[in-house]
């Protein structure tokens, strides 16, 4: 009989029935397609069906799965949902994402997935962090492909989950392509060995030989909840289609080789009977579960999207001055917040004491809460990849990075992760992670450590941007971050450290904060009508109302100072408030002024204004930051530069409405 010989009875029927679901349904969605009726396009895993079983198949419930673009049979072995997928896939509100995520972004049940190669491994790894400083013994499962072996990121993470032994199980289901390219293009080297290289223990199987797949599976997943430490399960395996519904330049013989080796190819030959039984009852079930989605709706606009609207309060009040310095604030905070909330962590490199980081933001943290504060490498990736796992795990992650100017190699993981988790998982999770890193120039530190990049962190969607100043203390700012339920960038000016916290005064002039959430600035004259309006914030602020009797001593301009907490959304009321009656508007920023901030405050107040307005920006002339003083003097926004162009704009006859 068929299964005496060919299936072993340690495979069981219910897995071999799985795996044909899988490929049916797989199947289906490269027919739907054909027809129209998905959207977008989708990677399937005909051939690969057993890997996902093996693994999804076998974890708990309450462990979780970050999976790639390549998850379907993922999916459907680990939550059985096989109506939240094909509904996703077809549009529908009914699908697991509310059809917003489709074939590469699902989310239920403790199952992720995101079509960035090499960014969810650090998540996945934060997750895992999560279940292991919640003591649950719950592990994770990410799964890669072997194309997902040529991103840096993936090193990062390896390093990180073994050396903080995080229970984390990689599987990389190695199909031999990249997409369209082979391995023997792309690859070099041992895959184990590259996994070896970090202390990682390794297995290897293949998704032909069943029964060793399942029990190697097995073994895996108890080795890691049962240590704690990371593994690497290496699958080999095939996938019998395209990399995407079609263009499959791939040999046709090698692909008839595979097919030959193929499990279900196998069993349909050796026992067409039993196969053709499940089959059929396999096309049921699809075909009632297609009919019942075709009544389905899709979603809204306004079930995908609410808008915050929040009414800014401008009742306007006193600064009290703070005789300490923000530096000293802020660490107070962290002192004070670890404290009363145990769910709040410190990230960062060299933050562990007695260093306690660059600027000595994390001072004594670590002596005081060693189970909050991780010391990182140099991994800013990997750091708010983490973070932004931790985050999803229901922890507040503050996550420093050293210098502002290193955001950059850490963006993928605030765009195409942190940004988009809540909206793309259509409102299940949300993501409040919070990115701390200092910018600004001024210490001769040069072009790669000077930078203010604040133009590129503004403007991402569901990505709150918070500059800190010199007047409102940092640990309201903190506060008001800490109840955030989205991502939060802070920039902090590194000259600001050391100063303290609302000491300013200036003759002939009053400086208010207001009790918004992110208190706005306003530094008026007191008995003289403003006639030009100055929007600024961080170091720039403490820059121009220190030096505002000046602007109106060599300019004749009597300037109304409006500093901006928040700089990304913007509330504008203040701002409109004055350019109504003043009818000029300047705006400083320390970035360069090309395509920056200045350029969107301005445009953003020229559409609500209801006169005309005379418009400047300034902002660093745009080169690298130079080292040498006289030159960063000269290229850094400076109080002579603003004189200059508040005469010349004094002079423009041309008004702008």
């Amino acid at each position: 009989m068929f299964f005496n010989t060919f299936v072993p009875m340690k495979i069981s029927h219910r897995v071999i029935k799985e795996a044909l679901l899988i490929r049916r349904v797989e199947e289906t969605f490269l027919q739907l397609f054909s027809l129209g009726k998905l959207n977008g396009t989708v990677h399937t895993s005909v051939g690969q069906e057993f890997s996902a079983i093996a693994f999804a198949g076998q974890i708990k419930k309450s462990d979780f799965i970050f999976s790639n673009h390549r998850c379907h049979g993922h999916y459907l072995s680990f939550t059985g949902d096989t109506y939240g997928l094909m509904a996703e896939l077809m549009g529908k509100k009914t699908g697991a994402s509310g059809g917003v995520g489709s074939s590469q972004h699902l989310c239920y049940n403790n199952f992720y997935s995101n079509g960035i190669q090499g960014g969810i491994s650090p998540v996945a790894a934060g997750l895992a962090l999560a279940n292991k400083l919640q003591k649950n013994n719950n592990i994770g499962v990410l799964f890669i492909g072997d194309g997902t072996l040529g991103e840096g990121v993936l090193y990062e993470t390896m390093n990180i989950i073994s050396k903080w032994e995080i229970p984390l199980l990689i599987v990389c289901e190695n199909n031999y392509y990249a997409q369209s390219t082979p391995q023997s293009v792309s690859l070099a080297g041992s895959i184990l060995a590259r996994a070896g290289a970090f202390g990682i223990e390794t297995k290897s199987s293949n998704t032909w030989d069943v029964e060793e797949l399942m029990q190697s599976a097995e073994e895996s997943i108890n080795y890691v909840r049962e240590n704690g430490k990371p593994l690497f399960h290496l699958v080999d395996t095939y996938r019998l289609y395209a990399h995407s519904k079609g263009d499959d330049d791939r040999d046709k013989e090698e692909i008839e080789h595979y097919k030959e080796k193929d499990f279900l190819c196998r069993f349909a030959k050796e026992d067409p009977f039993t196969y053709n039984k499940y089959l059929e009852a396999t096309n049921e079930k699809i075909s009632y579960i297609l009919s019942e989605i075709d009544t389905d709706k899709e979603l809204t606009l306004d079930e995908y999207y609410q808008p915050v609207n929040e009414t800014p309060d401008f009742s306007w009040e006193e600064i009290v001055p703070e005789n300490k310095r923000q530096v000293e604030l802020i660490n107070e905070f962290f002192h004070k917040k670890m404290a009363a909330d145990p769910k709040t962590l410190f990230i960062g490199e060299d933050v562990l004491s007695p260093y306690g980081g660059a600027f000595k933001v994390a001072k004594n943290l670590s002596a005081h809460f060693p189970d909050h504060v991780f010391s990182t490498p140099i991994s800013e990736a990997a750091i708010v990849g983490i973070s932004n796992g931790l985050a999803l795990a229901g922890f507040k992650p503050y996550t420093e990075i050293m210098f502002g100017d290193f955001i950059t190699l850490a963006m993928d993981q605030i765009i195409n992760h942190a940004s988009k988790f809540h909206h793309m998982y259509n409102g299940k999770v949300n993501c409040p992670v919070v990115i701390r890193t200092p910018m600004g120039g001024g210490r001769g530190y040069g072009p790669t450590h000077s930078q203010t990049l604040d133009k590129f962190v503004v403007g991402i969607d569901n990505v709150t941007t918070i500059a800190l100043n010199t007047f409102i203390n940092p640990i309201q700012i903190y506060e008001a971050i800490h109840t955030e339920k989205n991502p939060v960038i802070v920039i902090e000016n590194k000259l600001d450290y050391g100063k303290k916290i609302g000491g300013a005064s200036v003759i002939n002039y009053v400086i208010q904060k207001n009790a918004d959430k992110y208190p706005v600035v306003r530094a008026s004259p007191v008995s003289s009508a403003p006639t030009i309006t100055i929007v600024t914030y961080g170091n720039m602020a403490d820059m121009v109302i220190r030096d505002i009797n000046r602007i109106f001593m060599e300019t004749d301009e009597i300037a109304e100072v409006i500093v901006l907490s928040k700089i990304h959304p913007v509330d504008y009321t203040a701002v409109i408030s004055s350019v109504e009656a003043t009818g000029k508007l300047m705006v400083v920023e320390e970035g360069s002024k090309v395509n920056g901030i200045g350029s969107e405050i301005i445009a953003s107040v020229m559409e609500r204004i209801h006169r005309p307005i005379r418009v400047m920006r300034v902002g660093a002339i745009p080169v690298p930051i130079p080292s040498v003083k006289s030159l960063e003097k000269i290229v850094l926004p400076s109080i002579e530069v603003i004189i200059e162009k508040i005469l010349n704009l004094a002079s423009v006859r041309r008004f702008i409405v």
